[in-house]
């Protein structure tokens, strides 16, 4: 393969990517014991770093700095991006490129008495950790199980909710509602690196791997620590590797299925033994596992699983790992999933809702956005507060939303309307209407209109039982 030839552009360079991850991603399905070699010079093929400098550059991520203060757009201005990726490539081919401590800067999780550690590389590594990214996601994930969504090509959220929605309705029952404790910070180096190398035998792709796992972390306070365990969350290479770690628990799961319930009979079988049958969904490190049993049974299969964590240094956070039924109902990735009766009948169905931590999430960004002094006038309000709503809806649109909707309009409405006021003191609300709202109810600054929640369509999200990859293994 002759990586010395530069790509004459971007689209061509996409197109080479494709072309080798669809080989990558065909081979390591075609056998489940083969261990790729050279793929170190893939990481410095001219084509993966410039689809990588693309990604890094287009992402949100690239106005933060890291240590060394230089953002994607300092690059672009001082160096230029040929220069710069020349500059990578060979400190990558001499072997002189070493990773620097990321960036620690920690965020408030929901709730606000906990926080969440974030580390920002410096932009190089970010670089070279998409190049990283690109040569080893289509291999492992020939591996990867369907019963993981977070942080994989093709999947999302709602695909777990429907797989929870369509066993929850069945005969799976219990849930046993999980949460893994500080996982980005507590995976167990050696554990992952053992479970790389079931794929991986080139020894410079391994070095690099391992090389960004030991980098560091430079605090806000200014102290270098060094990175004993865990990948710290915010990198791009790290969603990969926690999936790798994490996917020992697939496996678990997968091996139970299909030696002891993949078949009618032998779950049959299992409930004459008075024993239960288990599915898991899973994304990322929040997972659930759905019950066809007793409660007694959820709780033997905690100790189980916890025992599967511990073999790469993870447990369970007590706070957030319990065990519920249906009709108790629990929330996960923002829903509120839980069984009652219809209305006007006399039968139970399960229903997905938004949870209410998730109506206060937005609440509390609507308020931060509509406080008197937060925006500069009524057009960049109905900008920031119309992004919020379009978001955050059509994420739940595929819920039982309909009155959650029609709730977060009027409250949208009413916190806008009393930004006008402050702003307009003196008007009243004839002036102000006929002045912000056309003489009608709308609010508008003539151009951009407030986005009204309670018009967006509900409907139901239908359950993908196969979802295609993005490098298909056949013409």
């Amino acid at each position: 393969m002759n990586t010395g030839a530069p790509p004459l552009s971007l689209d061509e360079a996409r197109r080479r990517v494709l072309e080798i991850q669809t080989k990558l991603h065909r081979w390591a399905g075609e056998s489940g014991s083969r261990r790729f070699d050279d793929l170190f010079n893939l990481v410095t093929d001219p084509a993966f770093l410039l689809v990588a400098w693309d990604r890094v550059r287009s992402n949100t991520g690239a106005r933060s700095a890291g240590v060394d203060g230089l953002t994607a757009h300092h690059v672009d201005v001082l160096l230029g991006a040929d220069t710069f990726l020349g500059m990578i490539r060979q400190a990558l081919r001499t072997a002189e490129f070493r990773p620097l401590p990321v960036r620690e800067r920690r965020i408030p999780k929901p709730g606000g008495r906990k926080w969440r550690r974030l580390g920002i590389p410096t932009v190089a590594d970010r670089v070279v950790q998409a190049a990283l990214k690109l040569v080893l996601e289509p291999i492992f994930e020939a591996d990867f199980r369907p019963y993981s969504f977070g942080f994989r090509p093709g999947r999302r959220a709602q695909d777990a909710i429907a797989d929870i929605h369509f066993f929850t309705s069945r005969t799976y029952e219990w849930v046993l509602e999980a949460d893994i404790e500080a996982c980005f910070d507590s995976i167990d180096h050696t554990a992952l690196l053992t479970r790389v190398r079931r794929r991986i035998a080139d020894k410079r792709a391994l070095l690099l791997i391992k090389a960004f796992l030991k980098a560091g972390i430079m605090t806000e306070a200014g102290q270098q620590t060094g990175s004993l365990v865990g990948t710290p969350q915010g990198g791009i290479l790290s969603p990969l590797l926690a999936n790798i770690a994490l996917s020992v628990l697939d496996d678990y799961a997968h091996t139970a299925w299909q030696e002891t319930m993949s078949t009618d009979g032998k779950r049959r079988y299992r409930r004459r033994q008075g024993l239960a049958t288990w599915r898991l969904v899973r994304y990322a490190d929040d997972f659930v596992i759905l019950i066809a049993g007793q409660q007694h049974h959820a709780e033997q299969l905690r100790h189980e699983v916890a025992a599967v964590l511990a073999t790469i240094g993870l447990r369970f956070s007590p706070a957030k790992t319990a065990v519920v039924n249906i009709d108790e109902g629990f929330d996960f990735l923002g829903f509120r999933i839980q069984r009652h009766r219809k209305r006007g009948t006399n039968s139970r169905y399960v229903y997905t809702y938004p949870s209410r931590a998730a109506v206060n999430r937005v609440k509390d960004k609507v308020r931060a956005l509509t406080r008197s002094s937060a925006q500069p006038d009524l057009t960049t309000l109905l900008e920031r507060v119309n992004a919020q709503l379009h978001g955050w809806c059509n994420y739940f649109r595929f819920a039982v939303a309909k009155r959650t909707f029609s709730y977060l309009g009027a409250f949208t409405w009413r916190r806008v309307a009393y930004w006008i006021r402050k702003r307009h003191k003196g008007l009243t609300w004839k002036q102000l209407r006929r002045r912000f709202m056309g003489g009608g109810w709308t609010i508008t600054d003539g151009q951009l209109t407030l986005s009204n929640p309670a018009a967006v369509t509900v409907t139901r999200y239908r359950r993908r039982h196969r979802i295609p990859s993005p490098w298909p293994t056949t013409a």
